[in-house]
């Protein structure tokens, strides 16, 4: 019998057990959904963080506050630097963009719990206010929706205008376009002059879509006496040059915060897709992870392959005899129990892939509401050769106990 002859013959086989067969096929697509589901879900977590890092370029970089979180080491407390303020943040911005002519943006968090009104209608308090200038947007990869950006007459004469967010919108003007009306915080009335694109969770945190943008200098009226700290976010004009333009950034950093030679960096740098990368790797053991989880399942689903495969030889037993005494040989039988064997696990292993396919996507679109639909490909293949994998190994050993059968033995089998 040739391949297609003990495909179609298990096929058969099946159909006259239908029962066992479902429930056998079940239990390997329970191990393919658990298998393919959460690699699905990850890669789709992982497409998400990709796309919304993608925007911010590999050459972006924040120089921060250096945060050393209270920790101590060597069981001496570290040692704790002062903010970057207003002063440092400019002079390192001019310079910066004069040395390299890269892109350099300032900001500053003047409220993180800030109740936002429009006539009687008011959300929650928690709206993020930052100061901004006008190279805001491009550089932390926001995009205006309706509106524009900040001008050069806006910053300078620091009038109250503002850039709102999606949650903002929603809130405060379900049924009405919400620019140019004037809404009310912190003391002051603010002009909206424009509303940004939604940007998702994993964009920017869970603050991204409730944030309100406002002119750096209008932001440091706004903290009055306050003590703000500023953040600056730089792009290096080519992403080959982005190693070197970050070092020197570091040089003159240092040299504006006055940090002297031997001593640590007072501030931090980090890279925008530094926290891709970080979050791929922690991807990677999730993969693994669920790989594991789906092959101690499939493991499972394997040894009562075996258990109902041994039964099968035993109910057929006189069959067997049948065929020996037509002429099959060993190889012909034990071909077929192992084909049969293989069918149920492929059969199985399609229904999984698709039940597979759809948890995971319905995972991650829960976790990460602008995830894109994820076809796993690889993890499709990879399902079926573990399916076919899983035939073989639980159906060997009853297909060698099956051509072992001494004819005359089994046709007096009842």
């Amino acid at each position: 019998m040739n391949i297609l002859e003990n495909f179609l013959e298990g096929l058969r086989s099946i159909q006259s057990n239908m029962l066992r067969t479902v429930l056998t096929a079940l239990i390997i697509a329970i191990g393919i959904t658990s298998l393919v589901g959460i690699l699905t879900a990850i890669d789709g977590i992982q497409s998400s963080v990709d796309s919304s890092f993608a925007d911010l370029g590999a050459n972006t970089f924040d120089v921060s506050n250096y945060s050393s979180d209270n920790r101590r080491s060597g069981g001496r407390k570290q040692k704790q630097y002062e903010d970057i303020d207003y002063r440092e943040a400019t002079v390192f911005a001019n310079n910066f963009k004069n040395d390299y002519g890269a892109m350099v943006s300032l900001s500053s968090r003047i409220g993180g719990a800030i109740q936002v009104k429009y006539l009687s209608a008011k959300t929650n308090p928690n709206v993020v206010i930052t100061g901004a200038d006008e190279d805001f947007l491009a550089i932390k990869g926001y995009k205006i929706d309706k509106g524009r950006n900040f001008s050069k007459s806006d910053l300078e004469n620091s009038l109250n205008v503002a850039i709102v967010g999606q949650e903002i919108v929603k809130t405060l003007f379900p049924r009405e376009d919400p620019m140019n009306k004037v809404i009310s915080f912190m003391g002051g009335q603010f002009k909206i002059i424009g509303v940004l694109e939604k940007k998702g969770s994993l964009g920017g945190g869970t603050d991204a879509d409730r944030i309100i943008l406002v002119p750096l200098e209008t932001g440091r009226a706004l903290a009055a006496n306050r003590q703000l700290t500023f953040q600056i976010t730089a792009s290096a004009p080519e992403v080959n040059d982005s190693e070197y333009i970050i070092e020197e950034a570091r040089g003159l950093m240092r040299r504006v915060r006055g940090d002297e030679l031997g001593n640590p960096d007072s501030f931090e740098i980090e890279r925008a897709d530094a926290l891709a990368k970080n979050f791929e790797d922690i991807t990677g053991y999730l993969r693994m992870g669920g790989f594991g989880i789906g092959i101690i399942t499939l493991l499972g689903a394997s040894i009562a392959l075996m258990n109902i495969m041994m039964v099968s030889v035993t109910e057929r037993t006189r069959e067997i005899g049948i065929r020996k005494s037509l002429g099959a040989t060993p190889r012909v039988i034990r071909f077929q129990f192992l084909m049969e064997a293989i069918v149920i696990c492929i059969l199985g292993g399609l229904a999984g892939l698709l039940l597979g396919i759809m948890i995971g996507n319905i995972i991650s679109n829960s976790i990460s509401t602008d995830s894109v639909f994820i076809v796993p490909w690889f993890w499709m293949f990879m399902g079926i050769v573990v399916c076919v994998f899983v035939g073989v190994i639980s159906g060997i050993y009853p297909a060698i106990k099956a051509s072992k059968l001494d004819p005359i033995e089994a046709l007096r089998y009842e």
